[in-house]
């Protein structure tokens, strides 16, 4: 946690009120609390919403993330007098955004809040993205009372029936005694095994109830099972392919980085040679500036990267889901392999990509299992060669004439260079998003903070704002957006500004909807349907009337120097970098493609 968050006081005097907090108050700002008070022991539970907040402070919660309103109102009216620290966001979607960053980066769910109807449905895409990422996350929405429910109330929604697909768990609190320990469990269920969103719905009769119940500590329910360990007989098994490999690769998704398995996996690469993909969700677990890294896979991944899981004959998929942006078409998708897979969700084994040997259970735990078991490396060197040849037969490089428009690489670059090894970089979706993936150097786990499964346009800003607060001092948070991405959610740059979070946001403005401009170039005949974006405002100075500092960038000369004033600003900063229109994202597989016949330009495809 960051020296910044540590600070945070967010208790106010009494004389305070509720616009003071929300207009001006920021962490720096917040008034401390009396020394005595800080040193009391909490009074007892009274209510429904005291034991909702009792439950978040005895899980070690320090931030929340919402917007009020008038049925979660008894939570907020507790959170008051909280050493939880409230963000209040523009827009409920970017608190589900900004809290589901703040899991990735921190390990520890995020918590989102929002009131009944309007406010809980627009949190559903962010619980729709933290379920499809396995992020850590729970919400709390306000409900109509109980006796009101099924009334078509003023502001009353079906929420537990509006997100049970879209939540690894919900619940309808109905009791004041039960309601803080219903919070207590969801809380865990986000964290433990696969991780992912949970919610708990709070009718205001409920958590204006009285009680005097202490929720239980975090834990998940006894008939919540996770298995830590996977079959020994099949892990000797996958030993021994491993051993006897002679194209063998390490393939490591999201599960990898939430398992905290990174390390293991690094040790294990490293000891026995193996060269090492990663899934998008998976970039950081293995540090890219390795000799053994190839990078990323899939529709956009290098060609390396491609060419090895193609050709590999034993491929180790550690806490991946084999989702389509991967594989590709799922016939020619590692066609000579024996796959080993190993993830703590049975219902992932064989659900795409058949598993010759199936290892469920914690990667952390699975990966010591088998490095336990490998008494011999794979004899591979033949085969580290050809990736290494490989990598010189299809390098990530572009053009850059300095007489023709800036290029997005570049930027990403200077960015890069810029920005510590530890910086953490979020994006929304769309070119920009896979500019960033390929062009970025990264070596450490939690640093790319991006909405994969779901492709959230709009995901880069608010998740920064999490990020920032769950980040460390020392790491710079650098949100790479798009001009299309950046424009949804765009209205969270006040919550920057008045936190004074040190965000730098770079916008790759090509006035596109850049990915579908490409699709439509490619597939429809360069049919732009509504993806020509030429009325777009100017974000440098748009920045400045949110409080914010704006810089542009138009030329190569410029960016350099941009750049470094923008970092080096002690505040949120907002980057206007006018690129290359016409840039294109390559490599690229088409959809349902073969991995191996991915395309460095457009007649290619």
């Amino acid at each position: 946690m960051s020296e910044r968050a540590a600070s945070v006081t967010p208790t106010e005097t009494d004389e305070q009120d509720d616009e003071q907090i929300d207009d001006g108050a920021t962490p720096d700002a917040a008034t401390e609390a009396d020394s005595s008070a800080d040193d009391a022991e909490p009074g007892p539970v009274t209510t429904g919403a005291e034991s909702v907040v009792r439950a978040l402070e005895n899980a070690g919660v320090e931030y929340a993330f919402g917007v009020q309103g008038g049925a979660i109102m008894p939570v907020y009216d507790v959170l008051y007098d909280s050493d939880i620290y409230h963000v209040t966001m523009a827009h409920e979607q970017g608190a589900s955004h900004a809290a589901d960053a703040y899991g990735i980066v921190s390990g520890d769910p995020g918590v989102c809040l929002a009131t009944s109807g309007p406010g809980a449905t627009n949190l559903v895409t962010g619980l729709a993205d933290a379920d499809m990422d396995s992020d850590p996350m729970i919400a709390l929405t306000g409900q109509v009372p109980t006796a009101f429910v099924g009334n078509d109330a003023f502001q009353e929604t079906d929420t537990t029936g509006v997100t049970t697909p879209v939540t690894k768990d919900n619940t309808f609190s109905s009791d004041p005694d039960r309601v803080g320990t219903d919070v207590s469990e969801a809380f865990a269920l986000a964290r433990e095994g696969r991780p992912g969103p949970t919610l708990v719905d709070l009718p205001k009769d409920v958590t204006n109830g009285e009680t005097d119940r202490e929720p239980d500590a975090p834990k998940t329910p006894d008939t919540y099972h996770v298995q830590e360990r996977a079959d020994p007989e099949i892990v000797a098994a996958a030993a021994e392919r491993i051993e006897n490999a002679q194209r063998p690769v390490l393939l490591l998704g999201g599960g990898v980085i939430k398992g905290d398995a990174s390390e293991a996996c690094r040790e294990f690469a490293i000891e026995h040679e193996i060269p090492v993909i990663t899934t998008m969700p998976g970039t950081g677990a293995f540090p890219e500036d390795h000799e053994l890294s190839l990078e990323g896979a899939g529709m956009h991944g290098t060609g390396y990267a491609n060419m090895a899981i193609s050709m590999c004959d034993t491929l180790i998929g550690i806490g991946t889901r084999f989702d389509d942006r991967l594989t590709g078409g799922i016939p020619t998708f590692a066609p000579d392999a024996e796959v080993i897979h190993v993830d703590i969700d049975p219902a992932e084994i064989s659900k795409n990509i058949h598993a010759d040997y199936p290892l469920v259970g914690d990667a952390e735990t699975v990966v010591s299992q088998l490095a336990e078991a490998v008494d011999e490396s794979p004899q591979a060197t033949k085969w580290r060669a050809q990736c290494q040849q490989w990598k010189s037969e299809y390098p990530m490089t572009y053009q850059a004439p300095e007489d023709e428009p800036v290029q997005p690489e570049f930027v990403v670059e200077a960015l890069d260079e810029a920005t510590s090894d530890r910086a953490i970089v979020t994006t929304g979706v769309g070119q920009h998003q896979m500019w960033a993936w390929q062009y970025w150097t990264y070596t450490e786990p939690r640093t790319w903070v991006s909405s994969h499964g779901l492709g959230t346009m709009g995901y880069g800003l608010p998740a920064a704002i999490g990020a920032r607060l769950a980040a460390d001092d020392d790491q710079e948070v650098v949100c790479i957006d798009g001009d299309g991405s950046f424009l949804m959610t765009l209205q969270e740059l006040s919550v920057a500004v008045r936190e004074n979070l040190d965000i730098t946001v770079a916008v790759l403005n090509n006035e596109y909807i850049g990915m579908v401009r490409q699709w439509q170039d490619a597939f429809f005949e360069g049919r732009h349907a509504a993806s020509d974006y030429n009325w777009m405002p100017e974000f440098d100075k748009l920045a400045e009337a949110f409080g914010a500092q704006g810089f542009r960038i138009d030329e190569y000369d410029d960016v350099a120097d941009t750049i470094e004033a923008a970092v080096a600003y002690d505040g949120p900063s907002v980057i206007d970098v006018h690129i290359d229109p016409e840039a294109n994202v390559y490599p690229m597989v088409p959809s349902g493609g073969d991995n191996a016949r991915f395309a460095l330009t457009e007649d290619q495809l």
